[in-house]
């Protein structure tokens, strides 16, 4: 279990609540030397970049854990969809048993492919790969003929080249105390901003814009009134339908919290047990000793299907914008994937 009831670990603290963390920095320092010369290595053609002859769009984040990343790649998906264009999903796989790039299904586990890239797999109906060199996964989406690929995370990952990047900001958190790992949760600089093509900022819960994103980053916002079933038997039930009873919460997931402040905008009344994020789940992990419903994130209901009960229940959370904002994504969409526009 994590370490505290609100599922912040000691890096946590350090990162986000103040705690003292001075003696981090000097391996800080080190962390930003070694990130800087990879780059510098890949700008001038030490190191050499895969370019695969499909549009390639990477949804990353400058900071670790989660900030949305997973339900802007389904958005981004179904949109390329409507426009008539084959996407297909590209992503690591965090946590999966083998290697080699593999096809996901969505028979296939967690264990085999990740979570993330099997609740992406079923959402979405398109094709998914994984690998951790993430140019074979693209290599093999382009020859399963996608004409377009969407990478679910790796934006530090600059073996592969891409056509559009875009950087998820998670609006509660922001970046934290602005120090790289591991003194604070910054995989690169937030000046990297400025070199991103499109800036979106996770406002779930109606939350203001954080300090340092520009004038130009788009807001995102993540809807989920419904509870569906995670063993599959039955129909959908609001949020409010758990209002005047006591449930349980559980997640694992980057942001625990994120989770929570949903159930509580809903008005439920729950007793929240975070794990950490991938948590592989067992099945004494959401048994309890009452009969109260359990309810879960859509990421941790794909690892506990096999063995969920009658009274265990997810709730998945899609991506919107304000028309302004989904207008300038269309449109970068569009103009990226039109005949001619990929060099």
């Amino acid at each position: 279990m994590p370490e505290d009831p609100s599922g912040s670990t000691w890096l946590d603290r350090i990162w986000y609540a103040g705690a003292p963390g001075a003696w981090l920095l000097p391996l800080s320092l080190l962390y930003r030397a070694v990130i800087g010369l990879r780059r510098a290595a890949y700008a001038a053609g030490l190191l050499k970049q895969t370019r695969v002859d499909v549009p390639v769009i990477v949804v990353g984040n400058l900071t670790v854990g989660g900030t949305g990343k997973t339900p802007l790649t389904a958005w981004l998906v179904a949109r390329l969809l409507a426009l008539g264009l084959r996407p297909g999903i590209a992503t690591r796989g965090h946590g999966r048993r083998q290697g080699g790039a593999l096809r996901v299904t969505p028979a296939s586990t967690a264990a085999e492919v990740g979570d993330e890239p099997l609740l992406l797999a079923r959402r979405t109906g398109v094709p998914v790969c994984v690998a951790a060199r993430r140019a074979e996964a693209a290599r093999q989406l382009r020859d399963a003929g996608c004409d377009v690929v969407v990478c679910d995370d790796g934006l530090q990952h600059l073996a592969l080249a891409r056509d559009l990047a875009i950087v998820v900001v998670d609006a509660a958190r922001g970046f934290g105390n602005g120090r790289l790992l591991p003194a604070g949760p910054l995989r690169e600089p937030a000046s990297r901003l400025d070199r991103a093509d499109l800036v979106v900022v996770n406002v779930a819960g109606g939350l203001a814009m954080p300090a340092g994103v520009g004038e130009g980053a788009l807001r995102m916002h993540l809807e989920g009134e419904l509870a569906l079933p995670v063993a599959g038997n039955g129909s959908p039930r609001p949020l409010t339908g758990f209002q005047g009873q006591r449930v349980h919460a559980v997640a694992g997931i980057g942001n625990p919290q994120r989770f929570f402040a949903q159930l509580r905008a809903a008005g439920l009344d729950f007793d929240a047990r975070p794990w950490p994020d991938h948590h592989a789940f067992q099945a004494a992990d959401i048994t309890f000793a009452d009969a109260a419903p359990v309810l879960m994130t859509e990421k941790d209901a794909v690892k506990c299907a096999a063995f969920a009960g009658e009274r265990h229940w997810y709730v998945p959370v899609e991506a919107t914008f304000d028309a302004p904002d989904e207008a300038r994504l269309m449109q970068r969409l569009a103009a990226l994937c039109k005949p001619g526009a990929h060099a």
